[in-house]
């Protein structure tokens, strides 16, 4: 006979419902940056237990999106380094109540674009000195389905993006430096949501430049990495529609 599922786990079910509710209740602007969660309120609106709630408010409060007193915190001041912050960041759209720098991927963009220009290049430059055969292979390997995908009859932008991160995060990792190894976890699901927009751009054609930095790791070149990297990040700022 099949048992039914235990009460922890339901109660975990329903927490996880609890603070995805509430997560897209705040970046849709249901509930706007400054505003009080109440628990008591929120648990008959949703129709879960009070305790349930505080559980959920505990885990936004972790995450730094809402303060010790239940207040919506800025957007700014969230730990985007968190997986889940991360996605409800990237599918959020601009929200009334939010500043131009608030809710929503707008203005996350911009910031990772500068971060990827402050860490890539030097990435790409260490790469140059400590790759490995089977760095090298996978940069191929990376750059083969970027043509393949480039190529196509039918441009498919998910084949693009998934070349681009495979690329990208090859190159991180050959840098033998532990730290950027780390940063796919931003990046990764931040070209995924992204990639499609910028790979279907009509002017847009990566493979040059990705493999012109491929080039200069290969041939253990530093300082060219570095400047090749630099170009290969602005290009989609020149290039795309």
């Amino acid at each position: 006979m099949t048992s039914s599922p235990s009460v922890p786990h339901a109660g975990r079910a329903a927490r996880r419902t609890a603070v995805e509710t509430l997560a897209h209740g705040i970046t849709d602007g249901t509930y706007p940056i400054g505003s009080s969660l109440e628990p008591a309120c929120l648990a008959r609106e949703l129709g879960l237990t009070e305790a349930t709630l505080a559980e959920a408010l505990g885990i936004l409060r972790a995450k730094d999106v809402i303060d010790a007193a239940h207040r919506v915190r800025p957007s700014t001041e969230w730990n985007v380094l968190d997986a889940d912050v991360l996605r409800w960041t990237l599918t959020s759209g601009p929200v009334p109540s939010a500043p131009p720098d608030g809710h929503g991927p707008f203005g996350f963009f911009p910031d990772l674009h500068e971060l990827r220009r402050a860490v890539e290049p030097s990435a790409a430059a260490l790469a140059a000195q400590h790759r490995s055969w089977a760095d090298l292979t996978a940069l191929d390997q990376a750059l083969t389905a970027m043509a393949a995908a480039e190529h196509a009859p039918r441009a498919d932008p998910t084949l693009a993006a998934r070349a681009d991160i495979a690329f990208h995060t090859t190159l991180l990792t050959a840098s033998g430096n532990r730290f950027f190894a780390q940063l796919p976890r931003v990046l990764v699901p931040a070209l995924a949501a992204r990639g499609q927009r910028i790979h279907a751009g009509p002017h847009h054609h990566p493979l040059p430049s990705h493999t012109e930095v491929a080039a200069r790791v290969r041939d253990m070149d530093p300082d060219g990495a570095y400047t090749a990297m630099l170009e290969l990040l602005d290009v989609p700022l020149h290039d795309a529609p």
